[in-house]
């Protein structure tokens, strides 16, 4: 799976500067925290701990949030470092409601544009 605007954050210095100093938007099954990067194209990381269960349930969740951005990458604005940490709820939450909440999260965070709350 390649995406077409988005690298991949891998250094622990890159997290923790986005933990930092970005702007977070908190859903029940997950966090999302992202930061202005400087450059044409995002990065994203993804955070899923060894607490939500084995390796089975942790990859599932991180294969879920990984092509919900997927698809919506083109729609989302450009420039940006996006974390997504997923929270135990993740691990038993369907798919449409890791959607859902995502692009609520994303939303709240300005990064969908022309979507901006009321």
């Amino acid at each position: 799976m390649q995406l077409e605007f988005t690298d991949s954050l891998r250094k622990n210095y890159e997290f923790r500067r986005v933990y930092s100093r970005g702007k977070s938007a908190a859903a029940p099954c997950l966090v999302v925290y992202a930061r202005r990067n400087g450059s044409c194209g995002n990065r994203l990381g993804l955070t899923v701990s060894t607490k939500l269960g084995c390796a089975v349930v942790r990859n599932r969740v991180r294969r879920r949030l990984r092509e919900i951005y997927r698809l919506n990458e083109p729609r989302l604005r450009r420039g940006y470092d996006i974390v997504v940490v997923a929270r135990h709820r993740a691990a038993q939450a369907e798919y449409s409601r890791l959607e859902r909440e995502m692009l609520r999260s994303l939303t709240e965070l300005g990064l969908l544009p022309g979507e901006e709350q009321a």
